[in-house]
């Protein structure tokens, strides 16, 4: 894939690709480096997913405009990588032609999006509930969480490896936008206390 938007890219002479990364810290160091104007970024990549990559770049001041290009859909990613500071929402179906007109805009200082992502949105309810977005699943291991149990203890008690606990865990903290479990706990009891 990576090839592929490589190849389009160098149709566009206003374009001159500085650098490719096989995962987000490379994309750190060589944003670092390179200081390019455009970013094209996955969200799934070995090691730091997307939305750590992104937030790792505008932590360093990176300014480049970020396009998120990827081939997810689901809105709790959207809103998440928003959030977080993307200058566009790219889908990877795309027809190539849009896709290179899109990325032209994005190199020109203009948000830009998949026609599905900018429904979603314009459809965004800024007051809707982040745990409604949380499996049973993830629920069950906040709910450990809150109550100061460790991955291992949590893992013992719903039985379930320590590994999966850690996932849940960082998709819980991913759709409440949150970076640590103390917050997570804290959005946790204060909307029990609502």
């Amino acid at each position: 894939m990576r090839r592929g938007v490589r190849q389009l890219l160098e149709l566009e002479p206003s374009l001159n690709i500085v650098a490719e990364a096989s995962n987000g810290n490379e994309a750190v160091t060589y944003a670092c480096q390179l200081l390019p104007d455009l970013i094209l970024l996955d969200l799934n990549m070995k090691g730091l997913s997307g939305l750590d990559t992104l937030k790792a770049l505008r932590n360093e001041g990176i300014a480049a405009r970020i396009i998120v290009l990827t081939v997810s859909d689901s809105r709790s990613d959207i809103y998440a990588l928003i959030d977080a500071g993307a200058d566009g929402y790219l889908l990877k179906d795309s027809e190539p032609e849009l896709l290179l007109k899109k990325i032209l805009q994005a190199a020109n200082g203009e948000n830009v999006f998949s026609d599905i992502i900018l429904e979603y949105l314009e459809t965004r309810d800024d007051q809707s509930d982040p745990f409604e977005s949380l499996t049973e699943r993830e629920l069950d291991v906040l709910q450990e969480v809150a109550r100061g149990m460790s991955n291992k203890q949590i893992a013992s008690h719903l039985h379930i490896s320590e590994e999966t606990v850690k996932v849940h865990i960082r998709n819980m903290l991913r759709k409440l936008n949150v970076r640590s479990r103390v917050a997570a706990t804290v959005m946790y009891l204060e909307r029990k206390s609502q």
